[in-house]
């Protein structure tokens, strides 16, 4: 009985032992790798590997220049080439009505789960499911060139393969915009947080793009005119 009493024990023990090694996995991890880096955790050093992230920042701004230029820079040859290549386009009206109840811009949607997802295909794809693929909606009307060239730019990274679209990093940059001291960044895990600077770093690369074109074309007054005529931020 005392050995049952002993084996029942350790069984209990090792039960806890892994429920808290799968609790603390996030925050213990050495390593961590996305589509196009690693970042290596070694005592208070870290190694940040992201030469792939950076040939494709550089590959994303040349290709896009070159689609922009030979589009002459229109929105709807850009939204042309954007579903040719696969991505669904969903004009219709009140979509920013539609779109901020969930706080979404319109523009590009990258993929999206749990509610936000049932809400889209309920009042757009006129369908159920909890998940949706990176889509556009946008208002039926006249699109701002450098607005839609903003969210061409974000496409073109997400398609190439760049970090920072996955469903929670997105999430986690929409709150970051709202409320960059909201108690949620407290309890994100390393893996989390890097995902969120990815996020941040591809927008900030979207907007650098179109404010170097725009003080080329129009001068720098005009930015912030431009891109929130769109229904932008910077």
């Amino acid at each position: 009985m005392k050995k049952w009493l002993k084996n029942l024990k350790y069984l209990m023990l090792s039960f806890q032992e892994r429920r808290l090694t799968n609790k603390l996995k996030p925050h213990l991890e050495k390593s961590f790798t996305n589509k196009t880096s690693k970042t290596i955790l070694s005592g208070s050093e870290t190694v940040v590997l992201n030469s792939e992230t950076e040939r494709k920042i550089k590959q994303t701004q040349q290709s896009v220049s070159d689609i922009s230029k030979s589009c002459a820079n229109n929105p709807q040859k850009l939204l042309d080439y954007i579903q040719a290549k696969g991505t669904k386009i969903y004009r219709i009206k009140n979509a920013e009505k539609i779109l901020n109840k969930i706080g979404e811009e319109e523009g590009l949607i990258t993929e999206l789960e749990g509610f936000k997802a049932f809400y889209i295909n309920l009042h757009i794809l006129k369908k159920f499911s909890f998940h949706t693929d990176p889509m556009f909606i946008m208002s039926i009307g006249e699109i701002e060139p450098y607005y839609m060239l903003r969210e061409f730019y974000k496409w073109y990274s997400m398609q190439i393969g760049l970090p920072g679209f996955n469903f929670t990093a997105q999430e986690h940059f929409k709150l970051y915009l709202k409320n960059i001291n909201d108690k949620t960044f407290g309890k994100m895990n390393y893996r989390e947080m890097l995902e969120l600077k990815e996020a941040i770093a591809r927008d900030k690369e979207a907007n650098s793009f179109v404010i170097n074109l725009l003080k080329e074309k129009e001068g720098s007054e005009n930015i912030f005119k431009k891109l929130n005529r769109g229904g932008g931020t910077i």
